[in-house]
């Protein structure tokens, strides 16, 4: 049975479960549910979904919710295809606290600000006719000084884990991406050589340049 995945395309957290889906090459069938209309409050997703958000899976009769729960266990159940080492194997014990680390640290240093600086200066403008541009510029001021620790992380391995990468890179990408909206370069600031560089190459996989614009189900691959 096909996985299906239920989100919005402009779902920040709907891409990220899509990147992984990508990468681990599965094929799913995608159900668009739209925030705009409201779809997302129906008593339909309320029983799959109690909060009333998106994205959430059915996998087999197996229902999941929260983007980076959903992410991990794509990782982890499809860990002999696709990308190799999105999550390490439960054996290796230091990999996965280095993995737990840095999931925390994408939480609360990194997600937290920009998510915060994309609602109020890209969200609101779209759905809602008016950024808020000064709370915008708030969230991106708290956000510097911890991307400043990324670049010093950064400097001493490849990725934010160690040195393969992880979903926890991965989950950087839809937010990431959409501070250039904001007339910012943050990610790309040549001051941060090493942040440049690995976000860099996380623009350039194939994964996100396939769910990035759109998302749309995957029959086969």
């Amino acid at each position: 049975m096909v996985l299906t995945l239920y989100g919005f395309p402009f779902s920040t957290c709907t891409k990220r479960v899509a990147v992984v889906l990508h990468e681990k090459k599965v094929p799913f069938k995608y159900v668009n549910i739209d925030l705009a209309t409201g779809e997302h409050k129906k008593p339909e997703v309320l029983e799959k979904q109690p909060f009333g958000q998106v994205p959430y899976i059915e996998d087999d009769g197996f229902v999941l919710y929260e983007s980076r729960a959903i992410a991990r266990y794509i990782a982890t159940k499809y860990a002999g295809q696709g990308t190799a080492g999105l999550v390490p194997p439960p054996t290796d014990i230091q990999a996965s606290a280095k993995l737990d680390q840095a999931l925390s640290i994408e939480v609360a240093n990194y997600d937290v600000y920009a998510a915060k600086a994309i609602y109020e200066g890209v969200i609101k403008k779209k759905f809602y006719g008016a950024a808020d541009e000064a709370a915008a510029k708030a969230a991106i001021d708290s956000l510097s000084p911890k991307l400043d620790v990324y670049e010093k992380i950064l400097l001493k391995q490849k990725y934010l884990a160690g040195d393969e990468l992880t979903i926890v890179d991965l989950f950087h990408l839809p937010t990431g991406t959409l501070l250039p909206f904001l007339g910012l370069d943050t990610l790309d600031n040549a001051a941060m050589p090493n942040v440049a560089r690995w976000w860099t190459e996380l623009q350039e996989r194939q994964a996100w340049l396939a769910i990035k614009d759109d998302i749309a189900s995957v029959e086969t691959y």
